[in-house]
């Protein structure tokens, strides 16, 4: 099974259900407890090596609108086909620094993240590209970008059309939680279904913190209010997530995602003086947040409701307490619409 796949692929293709336990992943990738056994501390005996594959863009195969940055779905030398995100979009690197220490994070702790890897892009891919705006940011992103393997005949997340077990759902909002992630609400849920399962993505928007470095640790400090959170209404066991990952988020576990991070985004960092200063100032606001955040995580009434964004044809077979909450949701969306268009 997975012969002549590619090794993230052939991993997907075994693994397509891996069970949520925490450490999960930790067994495919080189554990930093393991590369920081000898005595000393980080910056005596260096940080870990990278981790992330690199792969080379071979063709851009079409944009992704539904993203802000304007994502594209990419196939590479190594066979393999990735949503990729670009360092010449408005987000900037640090978008990308954040997809890859939450993404990884998420795996390390048994949550399920898309393999990532970065890509190596020659601008020249997209001499052919009709679309100007495409154009513009691929000539503006040429060098090492970040790819996202592509879950092919993946659904979005609609609360109304899936059940999630509370377990589950307590696991996902403590991580959310833990790096402070403003973008999994009913209204972007950033989840996938992929062979029935839950996938984790679009980590973009999280640690805010690193957007203000002097105040980072104040910040950090903050609540977490996941009353918009999509999976709010499933009653997520916090304190169980709680207990079962925060021991798991040590200074090692930590080191090693924020080495997968390349040194190019690091780059030039006001306050700095050098990529690995500010792999540690990734560092010691996560390990700081992750004992007590579960303290200070709210989770009261959602602002508003929304229609079900669901097909008939899934609706049909929701469970009966499902299946009436969109038929509700879907008879208020229509009244809504029929009371403004009599204004």
């Amino acid at each position: 099974m997975g012969e002549g796949l590619r090794p993230g692929a052939a991993a997907r293709t075994l693994l397509a259900s891996p069970p949520l336990t925490p450490g999960y992943y930790a067994h495919f990738l080189p554990l930093a407890s393991e590369t920081l056994s000898v005595e000393g501390t980080v910056e005596e005996i260096g940080w870990p090596g990278k981790v992330l594959e690199e792969v080379v863009a071979t063709r851009y195969v079409t944009p992704l609108r539904e993203g802000g940055s304007l994502p594209g779905i990419v196939e590479a030398d190594d066979l393999g086909t990735y949503v990729m995100k670009f360092t010449g979009a408005g987000q900037g690197r640090k978008t990308l620094v954040a997809e890859v220490i939450c993404g990884e994070l998420g795996r390390r702790l048994g949550l399920r993240v898309p393999e990532l890897v970065t890509i190596e892009l020659d601008p020249v891919i997209g001499l052919a590209e009709p679309d100007q705006e495409v154009q513009e940011l691929l000539k503006a992103s040429g060098g090492l970008n970040l790819g996202m393997d592509y879950l092919p005949g993946s659904f979005g997340f609609d609360p109304l059309a899936y059940e999630v077990g509370a377990a589950e759902a307590g696991r996902i909002v403590w991580f959310d939680a833990l790096i402070n992630n403003v973008d999994r609400s009913w209204r972007n849920p950033n989840l996938l279904v992929w062979h029935g399962d839950l996938w984790l993505i679009d980590h973009g928007a999280t640690m805010i913190w690193h957007h203000n470095w002097p105040g980072a640790q104040a910040s950090a400090a903050k609540p977490y209010n996941a009353s918009d959170h999509v999976l709010a209404p499933f009653g997520p066991d916090i304190a169980a997530a709680a207990a079962e990952l925060a021991p798991l988020v040590t200074e090692e576990l930590l080191t090693e995602v924020a080495a997968d991070v390349p040194d190019v985004w690091l780059a030039d960092e006001p306050g700095f003086g050098s990529a690995d200063e500010v792999r540690r100032a990734y560092v010691a606001p996560l390990l700081a947040r992750a004992a007590t955040i579960h303290e200070r995580i709210t989770l009261d009434a959602p602002t508003a409701t929304r229609p079900s964004q669901a097909p008939g044809w899934l609706t049909d077979r929701l469970p009966p307490r499902r299946k009436q909450a969109a038929g509700d949701d879907r008879a208020a969306a229509v009244t809504r619409t029929g009371e403004e268009g009599g204004r």
